[in-house]
């Protein structure tokens, strides 16, 4: 009988799972973090500092509060946003945290996002060099800005999710896409292969 249960649950949207969740159904919370857990902890790793116990600690607070909070999800409301919003919720929340402190460290894999075309530059310049100057150029930004482009670049959601997820207008995440994008392109435009020569 559970594994026809789970087998049913695995067709269920995440919001009929959600659904199940709320009235106390176990296997729709299994299926839920089956599905979740590993992007989540990839975001979590990236976000706070590639620190793997801090991300897995994390991860575990963001499931503990999809059980705690459950009843406070909105079926017409997409799961994958709500749990992003908790997500980056957490993130910020860390992030002021170590403001107060003093400390901010950020790391980024900007291989993910470039486009299969530019795989010359790692033949042209050093990929590591590359990694570091990116990153402190991450740092300079604002959390916001970050947020926002790693949700797009490295998690994948779409303009109108991480407007959700934000609560800001879509125009809102495109300017804090461009302004990154171009502010990354002025900074690093020296591993551009492309870049004419004088």
């Amino acid at each position: 009988m559970l594994s026809f249960l789970n087998k049913t649950y695995a067709v269920c949207s995440d919001e009929e799972l959600m659904a199940y969740v709320v009235k106390g159904h176990h296997p729709a919370f299994e299926q839920l973090y089956i599905r979740y857990s590993k992007p989540l902890l990839r975001f979590f790793y990236r976000q706070l500092y590639q620190d793997e116990e801090k991300a897995q600690d994390f991860l575990q607070d963001l499931f503990l509060k999809v059980i705690e909070k459950a009843d406070l999800y909105h079926p017409d409301k997409k799961f994958k946003i709500w749990i992003y919003a908790i997500a980056s919720n957490m993130c910020k929340n860390e992030y002021r945290k170590n403001e107060v402190r003093g400390c901010k460290v950020m790391d980024f894999d900007f291989t993910a996002i470039m486009d299969k075309s530019t795989s010359a530059l790692s033949n042209r310049f050093d990929q590591r060099l590359f990694n570091q100057m990116l990153v402190k150029e991450l740092e300079k930004m604002d959390d916001l800005h970050r947020l926002t482009f790693a949700m797009r670049y490295q998690d994948n959601l779409s303009v109108k999710e991480i407007s959700e997820v934000m609560e800001c207008a879509e125009g809102t995440v495109k300017s804090r896409l461009f302004y990154s994008l171009k502010k990354l392109n002025s900074e690093l435009n020296i591993f551009n292969p492309y870049k004419e020569t004088k």
